[in-house]
C-alpha cells in the first residue's frame, strides 16, 4: 500500500505475530479494568455495610448468595482447642498469622470461624504464638466476609501440619469441615477492633491497603501501551520511503 512517498509492505511473518500479540495485550488490558471495577465493587461493599441491616446468626443464616460482608453478632462459644493459623499474612510489613477460632453458636449446629485478628510469626517455623481463648459462653461481634486473601495455592490446605492450632495455607471450607467434624459456614466473622480477646485487627483502611483498583489499572495502563507501542513498531518497521528509482 503506496501512501504519498511511502509504502506500506507488511512481511508475513511479523504480520501474524502482530496479530496473534496485539488482540492479546488489549484482551489483558480490559481484564484488569474488569478486576478493577470488582475490586472497586468489594471496597464499596465494605465501606457502606453499615447501611445494610445487621445479621444475628442466633436468629437467622446468612441469605444464600449475598457475598456483601454484613455487620454481625452471635452468642456461643470458642472452640478453643482447635484453632487455625493463616500462614503468610501481612500486617504493616510484618509477616504473620491470621488466627481463625471457630465459634460453636449457641442453639445452633452451624459454626462460624473467627477471624481474631493478626500476630506476628515466630523466630522459626516451630515456634507458633500462644493464641489461647476460653470456652465460656459470650456475645461476638464484627462482619461476616470471604475470609483473608491468601497466595497461591500450590499444595495442600495443610501440607506435613499435625496437631493444633494447625497452620494452613490457605482457606478450604469443606476440607475444614471433615477434619473439625461441624458444619461450617462458609464465611469468615471479622472480629470487631474494640471486641475482647483479639489481637491486632485494622480492617479500615490498612486492611484494604493495596487491594483497591488503583493497581489493576496501572497494570491495564501498561497492556495498553505495550499494545499501542507493538502497533507502531509494526507500522514503522514495514513502511519505507521510496526512492526515484523505485518501481510501483
Amino acid at each position: 500500500m503506496r501512501l504519498g512517498r511511502y509504502q506500506f509492505r507488511p512481511r508475513i511473518v511479523p504480520t501474524l505475530a502482530t496479530l496473534l500479540v496485539f488482540p492479546a495485550l488489549l484482551a489483558l488490558g480490559f481484564w484488569q479494568l474488569d478486576r478493577a471495577d470488582q475490586r472497586q465493587a468489594i471496597v464499596d461493599a465494605y465501606e457502606t455495610r453499615d447501611q445494610r441491616p445487621e445479621v444475628d446468626l442466633n436468629a437467622e443464616s446468612m441469605p444464600a448468595g449475598d457475598a456483601a460482608p454484613r455487620n454481625t453478632r452471635a452468642y456461643g462459644r470458642f472452640d478453643d482447642e482447635r484453632q487455625l493459623l493463616l500462614d503468610n499474612q501481612f500486617h504493616r510489613g510484618q509477616v504473620g498469622y491470621h488466627v481463625l477460632t471457630p465459634f460453636h453458636i449457641e442453639g445452633s449446629d452451624a459454626v462460624v470461624l473467627v477471624d481474631r485478628g493478626w500476630v506476628p510469626a515466630g523466630d522459626s517455623r516451630a515456634e507458633l504464638p500462644d493464641v489461647q481463648v476460653d470456652g465460656a459462653r459470650r456475645s461476638v461481634t464484627g462482619f461476616l466476609d470471604q475470609g483473608p486473601p491468601s497466595g497461591l495455592r500450590l499444595g495442600g490446605m495443610a501440607d506435613g501440619e499435625t496437631g493444633w492450632p494447625l497452620r494452613i495455607q490457605y482457606l478450604d471450607f469443606e476440607e475444614l469441615e471433615g477434619r473439625l467434624g461441624v458444619d461450617l459456614m462458609p464465611r469468615v466473622l471479622r472480629l470487631d477492633p474494640e471486641a475482647p480477646d483479639g489481637f491486632a485487627r485494622d480492617w479500615g483502611p490498612a486492611f484494604r491497603e493495596g487491594y483497591g483498583p488503583e493497581r489493576n489499572h496501572g497494570y491495564a495502563v501498561q497492556w495498553f501501551g505495550l499494545a499501542t507501542a507493538l502497533a507502531v513498531i509494526f507500522l514503522v518497521v514495514n513502511t519505507k520511503r521510496m526512492g526515484s528509482d523505485d518501481k510501483e
